[in-house]
């Protein structure tokens, strides 16, 4: 989402951060860590691998970005980083504006990674180089809207778009966020992606230091369908979901 303008659940249910489900029929539910990990989350998409994005508030351009592994009923941080947020904080993705500079919070899906380089060794998510010709759709009034076009879709304004390559540092390397990307809705928001930071705040992506996104491209295995849940520290938000 235009990274240079400045200096990402599967149903209707809601995710809050420091709440746990109840165990179904009453069986006993496995014994998981306490503390601000995944093991504080009601929902973690029921996958594997969880990439966990917290800023202290709703308010805050900055904080961490760690990756989980689930092993034996129990979540193990596999890495972590320094990440940054949307110029003008978070806020529900729900009731995210286009264009209002803001990280929707929620738990998404990663389609697939892209990146200007060549993928990292051992990447194995599936991978899109970027070309002259590659652009991500933001025009609302097009039918490629918040999505990879290439060439520009005809009906995609360039102007209301983003050319990827154009953004030869943000853009080395990112993972697709699911947010409005499967059945989107036009003003909500486009072109969300976990990427390589900029020289600043983003304008809605969450972006961490280059090493680290080209860790998170050599772990994220799409068979054990990675998620990004996006969120407070605090535990206060409610988060919807996709």
């Amino acid at each position: 989402m235009r990274p240079g303008v400045v200096a990402a659940l599967v149903s209707a249910s809601l995710l809050v951060l420091g709440a746990a489900p109840p165990a179904a029929g009453g069986a006993p539910r496995a014994k998981r860590p306490t503390g601000p990990g995944p093991a504080a989350l009601a929902d973690t998409g029921g996958g594997t691998q969880l990439i966990l994005a917290q800023a202290p508030g709703t308010g805050a351009t900055s904080g961490t970005l760690t990756w989980w592994d689930l092993t034996d009923g129990r979540w193990v941080r596999a890495g972590s980083a320094p990440a940054r947020f949307g110029a003008r904080g978070l806020v529900e993705g729900a009731a995210r504006v286009q264009g209002g500079y803001t990280t929707p919070t929620g738990l998404y899906d990663l389609p697939y990674a892209f990146g200007i380089e060549a993928a990292p060794p051992g990447t194995r998510v599936a991978y899109r180089r970027v070309r002259q010709g590659s652009w991500w759709c933001e025009d609302t009034r097009s039918a490629s809207y918040n999505r990879w076009s290439e060439p520009l879709a005809a009906d995609c304004r360039g102007s209301e778009s983003e050319r990827l390559i154009s953004y030869a540092t943000q853009y080395a390397y990112g993972l697709v966020i699911g947010f409005n990307y499967r059945e989107p809705v036009r003003g909500r928001g486009a072109g969300i992606f976990l990427h390589v930071n900029g020289r600043g705040a983003t304008a809605g992506c969450v972006s961490v230091p280059r090493d680290a996104m080209r860790r998170l491209l050599a772990w994220t295995d799409p068979r054990r369908r990675p998620h990004i849940a996006i969120g407070t520290a605090s535990g206060a938000t409610a988060l919807s979901r996709y």
